[in-house]
C-alpha cells in the first residue's frame, strides 16, 4: 500500500473512531459472548446494527443473509460469523461500474443540500480535486437565495483554482445556470458544477426550480453527462436518510455525498442510505483538508469500521 493511500485509509479509520465504538464493541461481545448460534445472537446482532444506524431494512437484509451463509457453510462457532458478517456488509454496499463517469465525460453535475450540511464546502473540495486530475473545472453560483452563499463558493472556487459564474444574490437560478453553461461549452470545460438550492421546506418551489434548471441544460448542452448529487450531514443519522428520501421525491438523484464522518457515531447511515434507497453513497466527508472529501470505496469503509485503531 502506497503511504498516500496508507494515509488515507488511516484517516478513515481515525475518523470512523466513534461509529466504530458505537457498532464494533457491541459485536465484538456478541461474538465473545455467546457459545451457540440461536434466535438470541442474531437478535443481539440485529440490536446492535439498528442503534448503529445501519437501519432496520439494512440490518433485515443483513441477518437474512448472515443467516444463508451460516446454514450453507455449516457453521458452528459464534466467533466465525464475524468474518462473514463483514462481507455482508461490503455486499450491500456495492456501487457499481459507472459511478464516477462523470469525471470521463463533458458533464453538468447538480449538488443539492439543505442549509448547513457541507454543501458548498464540498463542491469546492470537488472542484480542486477535479483540477488536480487535470481537468477543467468550472462553477455556477446557482443557490442564490441564500445569504453568503454565493461569497462562499466564490472563496471556494479561489482556494480550488477554478472560475465561477455568478449573479446576484436573489438573482433567478435558471439564469444562473444559463450563463454558466454557455460559458463551459466557450471556454472547453470538462466539469461544470453547480451550486443549487435544497429547501425541503418547500418542496413543490424547489422542483419547480429543478426542473427549470435541467430544461435549460437539456436544451443548451444536450450531449452534456448529468449527474445529480445530494449532501448529507452524517452527524444526523436517520434523519439523513429521511432527507435523501425527500430529495429522491423532487430530483432524479445519482449519488450521495455523506459529510461530517469524522464527528458522528451515525457512520452506519452510510450503509442505511445505499441499502435502503438504492442510491450509491459516491463520496464521504471525514475532515476539513481539500483531500478529506474521498471518493466512497465499501471494502475500505467496512474495513476501516472494524479496524482496531
Amino acid at each position: 500500500m502506497s503511504q498516500g493511500k496508507k494515509g488515507i485509509f488511516g484517516r478513515l479509520v481515525a475518523g470512523l473512531s466513534k461509529t466504530r465504538n458505537n457498532i464494533v464493541a457491541g459485536i465484538d461481545s456478541i461474538f465473545s459472548g455467546f457459545s451457540a448460534i440461536d434466535d438470541d445472537f442474531y437478535e443481539e446482532i440485529e440490536e446492535t446494527l439498528i442503534m448503529g444506524d445501519i437501519g432496520i431494512h439494512a440490518t433485515e437484509a443483513i441477518i437474512e443473509d448472515l443467516k444463508a451463509k451460516v446454514k450453507e457453510q455449516k457453521i458452528k462457532e459464534p466467533s466465525e460469523c464475524k468474518a462473514l458478517l463483514i462481507d455482508t456488509i461490503k455486499r450491500q454496499m456495492d456501487l457499481g461500474e459507472n459511478a464516477y463517469e462523470f469525471e470521463n465525460r463533458r458533464s453538468v453535475v447538480l449538488v443539492i443540500g439543505v442549509n448547513g450540511v457541507g454543501k458548498t464546502t464540498s463542491i469546492g473540495k470537488l472542484a480542486g480535486q477535479l483540477r488536480d486530475q487535470g481537468k477543467k473545472v468550472l462553477l455556477a453560483a446557482a443557490d442564490t437565495f441564500r445569504a453568503a452563499a454565493i461569497e462562499q463558493l466564490t472563496e471556494w472556487a479561489n482556494r480550488a483554482g477554478v472560475d465561477i459564474i455568478a449573479q446576484q444574490e436573489g438573482s433567478d437560478p435558471a439564469a444562473v445556470v444559463y450563463d454558466a453553461v454557455s460559458a463551459a461549452k466557450a471556454r472547453n470545460a470538462d466539469v461544470l458544477l453547480c451550486d443549487t438550492a435544497g429547501r425541503l421546506h418547500n418542496k413543490k418551489n424547489l422542483m419547480e426550480e429543478l426542473r427549470k434548471i435541467h430544461r435549460i441544460i437539456d436544451k443548451e448542452y444536450p450531449d452534456a453527462y448529468r449527474e445529480t448529487l445530494v449532501v448529507l450531514d452524517g452527524t444526523t443519522g436517520q434523519n439523513a436518510l429521511e432527507q435523501a428520501r425527500q430529495f429522491r421525491e423532487v430530483a432524479d438523484i445519482t449519488g450521495i455525498i455523506l459529510t461530517k464522518l469524522d464527528g458522528t457515531a451515525k457512520g452506519g447511515i452510510a450503509v442505511a442510505i445505499q441499502a435502503e434507497l438504492g442510491i450509491p453513497v459516491k463520496y464521504i466527508g471525514i475532515g476539513e483538508q481539500m483531500d478529506d472529501l474521498q471518493k466512497f470505496n465499501p471494502e475500505e469503509f467496512v474495513n476501516a469500521l472494524f479496524t482496531r485503531e
